[in-house]
């Protein structure tokens, strides 16, 4: 039986598929992992469970292909993106069967991810999460905040800055999180645990009778600005299904003006920036100190009136017991007659010899009856 070594037998697959396959073909696929190594971009792509093959994207084409898909999704390829991509198939004595990726076609990943933001938003519909954060009641006055950003962020430093720079005090808490990436989902998932258990405890610490009040008022979320970055775990579903039924108000400053994150639909409030989210605290703030003011006016007035209408019944009171004064009548003729201190109201109360006192304007005298 002729035999062949094993390095013939490699170079007669690699003969055999250079006679029988094209150059290059375009292919769909699923990034299930992706690193980088030496300036080359290494990944794994699958197509469910029915197919898998490393892949690279070599150096010398990686930065060009990479700035271009950026540049058109808005954010970088990673892992768990659908993705259409020009290949060679490359064989190799030691290292097998792989592909090299020599071009890649964008427009098929932003319909991957618009088909999934779709399918996100109807989800979320259908369990009845995409407004349920707007039955929550905003707190008159919001003034302790649970802020959820990275530490280091300029968007917080701005946040930050311009509550600081209000007239009023807000007292806010940082709960850090990573805001960008493949972990910044588990991040955020986090910060909001955390916040809900200090919610609890300090809520406990102040409470007044049976029931312990919420101890924030808000909860933010906010991150800069700046160079296009990876946005995708604000669409994720689970992190936005626990926003929208998360027990106090969350108000988001993502920091993009191109899209509206999924995440943004769920809030209560969805601003475009930090700076904008503190802004509209304070305008929220502003507002009820113009109530109050209105209301202080208001009251003023009513009591102003109320006053001068007291004022008035006090005169026509003191009108009427001026009217009424004896000193008054006496000055006008008349007397009042009394015997034995009692006052006389009728002849019959008299009797010839009885001794009466007649009160007059400038003194009293006795007088006797004579029938």
């Amino acid at each position: 039986m002729a035999s062949l070594t094993l390095s013939e037998l490699c170079l007669l697959i690699g003969e055999a598929l250079d006679s029988y396959l094209a150059s290059s073909y375009w292919v769909k696929a699923e990034i299930s992992s992706l690193s980088e190594r030496g300036g080359h971009m290494y990944m794994e792509l699958v197509d469910g469970k029915s197919a898998k093959m490393r892949a690279t994207c070599w150096a010398g084409n990686k930065e060009l292909l990479m700035a271009y898909f950026e540049s058109e999704t808005g954010q970088p390829l990673q892992a768990g993106m659908s993705v259409l991509v020009e290949v060679e198939i490359q064989w190799h004595a030691v290292y097998g069967l792989s592909l090299s990726i020599i071009g890649i076609d964008p427009s098929y990943t932003i319909g991957d991810i618009a088909r999934q933001r779709q399918q996100t938003i109807a989800q979320l519909k259908a369990d009845g999460l995409l407004d349920a954060q707007q039955l929550l009641p905003l707190p008159t006055l919001i003034r302790r905040i649970a802020v959820i950003s990275s530490p280091q962020a300029a968007g917080y430093e701005d946040f930050k800055h311009q509550l600081d720079a209000s007239p009023y005090h807000f007292e806010t808490t940082l709960f850090g999180a990573i805001m960008q990436g493949e972990g910044a989902e588990k991040s955020i998932l986090a910060a909001l645990e955390e916040i809900a258990n200090s919610n609890a405890v300090n809520g406990e610490a102040i409470k007044r009778g049976a029931a312990a009040p919420n101890y924030y008022d808000a909860v933010v979320i906010i991150r800069g600005g700046g160079a296009t970055t990876d946005l995708s775990c604000f669409d994720r579903y689970t992190l936005c299904a626990v926003c929208a039924q998360f027990e106090l108000p969350i108000l988001s400053g993502i920091g993009h003006t191109r899209d509206v994150s999924i995440l943004d639909l769920v809030a209560h409030e969805a601003l475009k920036t930090p700076t904008a989210v503190a802004e509209w605290l304070i305008h929220r703030l502003d507002e009820q100190a113009a109530r109050i003011e209105n209301l202080s006016l208001r009251l003023a007035r009513i009591a102003e009136r109320q006053i001068l209408i007291r004022r008035h019944r006090v005169e026509m009171l003191e009108q009427r017991l001026a009217a009424c004064n004896p000193e008054r009548i006496y000055r006008m003729g008349y007397s009042l007659l009394t015997k034995n201190g009692k006052v006389i109201r009728s002849v019959a109360d008299l009797h010839a010899g009885d001794v009466v006192t007649s009160h007059l304007s400038d003194g009293a005298t006795d007088l006797t009856v004579h029938g």
